[in-house]
C-alpha cells in the first residue's frame, strides 16, 4: 500500500523500554506480522483497536497554518509502548498497524512551488491523494469489525475517516446508508467552504458527499468562528455547536453537560470521536491558544464519548511534537498517551 509502512514485533521492541519484573505495551500491542496477508491477518486478529499514525502536514499547509502536525506520531509511538500493562489495560486489545507518510510529496511541493497561491493550491491537490489512501485503509479495517484509532496529521483527515469507516460499516453492519455521525473537540468548525481540500473544511466536504449525518462541536471558539459558517451550522438541524464562551465564560452549561448533550444528539448512530488538540490551552499544534480546556477535559471527554457512544473511530489531531518556526513540545507524545488509554478504558 502507497505511502503506507506496516510495523513489526522489530519495531516494537526498538521503541520499548524493557524493564525487569515490568511489562510494556509495546510488549504486548499486535502486529500484521505478515504484510502481503494484511486484510485476512486483520480479519482474524482478536484486537478490538486498529492504532494507526499519519505524517503529514499539507492539509495545515493549505488551510495557510502552521506546518508541524507531521511530528506528532512519532513522539505518540514511543511513550506509549512504554506505558504499563496491567489491570487497567493490557495492550492486546491493540493491533499496532503502521503510519502513514507523506513527507515525499511535501518535497516535491516545495521544491517546485514557489508562487504562494500556487503552492497554497498544490497543498489543496495534495490532499485529495492523502484522502484516497487514508480512506482506503480505514474502510478495510471498518468492514473487519475494529475500531480505528487514528493519531497524527491535520484535521483534514476527519473527512476520508468518516468517508472510509461508513463505507465500511454500512457493508459490515448493513445500515440503512454509509453515513455516521460526529463529536468534535475543537477551538474550531472545520466546516469552511469547499474552497479545495484542506485541514479547515474536513466536515463541509463528509456532509456535501453524504456521509456526515450529525455533527456536534463543542469547545468552538467564538472569535474564531466566521459569520457565513454559523448562519449554515444554525440553519442544520443536523447540527449543533456549544461554544467554549457559554460553558467556561458565560457558564450556561458545564462541561460535563455539554458532553451529555453531544452524545445523546449523536446516539442514534455510530460516532467518531474528534479531538483537535488545540483547543488545550497552551498545547503545541498548529493553532496554539492561551485560553482553552485542559487536558483533563481532553481525559474527560475521550473517556465519557467512549463509554456514552457507539463509536466508529478515535482521531486525534494537529498536535505537533516540533513547528516549523522552532517551538518543540517533548511531552506531546505523553498527552496523546493518556488520551488513548483513557480511550481504551473508557470503552471498558
Amino acid at each position: 500500500m502507497k505511502y503506507f509502512t506496516w510495523y513489526t514485533r522489530q519495531d516494537l521492541a526498538s521503541f520499548t523500554r524493557l524493564r525487569r519484573f515490568e511489562t510494556k505495551l509495546g510488549e504486548r500491542l499486535e502486529v500484521i506480522s505478515d504484510p502481503q496477508q494484511w486484510e485476512s491477518a486483520l480479519q482474524q486478529s482478536t484486537a478490538t483497536y486498529v492504532l494507526l499514525g499519519i505524517c503529514e502536514d499539507i492539509g495545515v499547509r493549505g488551510n495557510y497554518g502552521m506546518p508541524g502536525a507531521a511530528t506528532a506520531w512519532q513522539s505518540f509511538l514511543p511513550a506509549f509502548c512504554n506505558l504499563q500493562s496491567n489491570d487497567f489495560l493490557s495492550g492486546e486489545e491493540l493491533l499496532l498497524a503502521g503510519r502513514f507518510d507523506f513527507s515525499e510529496m511535501t518535497s516535491l511541493i516545495e521544491q517546485n512551488a514557489q508562487d504562494p497561491e500556487e503552492k497554497i493550491n498544490a497543498w489543496r491537490h495534495a490532499v485529495n491523494t492523502i484522502d484516497d489512501a487514508v480512506e482506503e485503509l480505514v474502510r478495510v479495517i471498518a468492514l473487519h469489525g475494529k475500531i480505528p484509532v487514528v493519531i497524527g496529521g491535520g484535521h483534514n483527515n476527519a473527512y476520508p475517516l468518516i468517508k472510509g469507516v461508513a463505507k465500511g460499516l454500512y457493508k459490515a453492519e448493513q445500515l440503512p446508508l454509509a453515513q455516521i455521525n460526529c463529536i468534535n473537540l475543537d477551538a474550531h468548525t472545520d466546516y469552511r467552504p469547499m474552497e479545495g481540500r484542506h485541514s479547515g473544511n474536513a466536515f463541509r466536504y463528509a456532509e456535501e458527499d453524504g456521509y456526515l449525518q450529525k455533527y456536534c462541536v463543542i469547545g468552538m471558539h467564538e472569535n474564531y468562528l466566521p459569520q457565513n459558517v454559523w448562519i449554515d451550522i444554525v440553519n442544520n438541524p443536523f447540527f449543533d455547536c456549544i461554544s467554549y464562551e457559554d460553558i467556561f465564560v458565560r457558564e450556561k452549561r458545564s462541561f460535563a453537560q455539554s458532553l451529555a448533550h453531544a452524545t445523546a444528539f449523536t446516539g442514534d448512530n455510530y460516532t467518531g470521536i474528534e479531538l483537535d488538540l488545540d483547543s488545550i490551552a497552551h498545547t503545541l499544534s498548529s493553532a496554539c491558544t492561551p485560553s482553552g480546556i485542559t487536558a483533563l477535559h481532553a481525559r474527560q471527554y475521550v473517556s465519557y464519548t467512549a463509554a456514552q457512544c457507539k463509536v466508529a473511530y478515535l482521531h486525534i489531531c494537529e498536535g505537533a511534537a516540533r513547528l516549523a518556526d522552532g517551538r518543540s513540545d517533548a511531552g506531546i507524545g505523553k498527552l496523546i498517551s493518556y488520551l488513548v488509554s483513557d480511550f481504551v478504558k473508557g470503552r471498558g
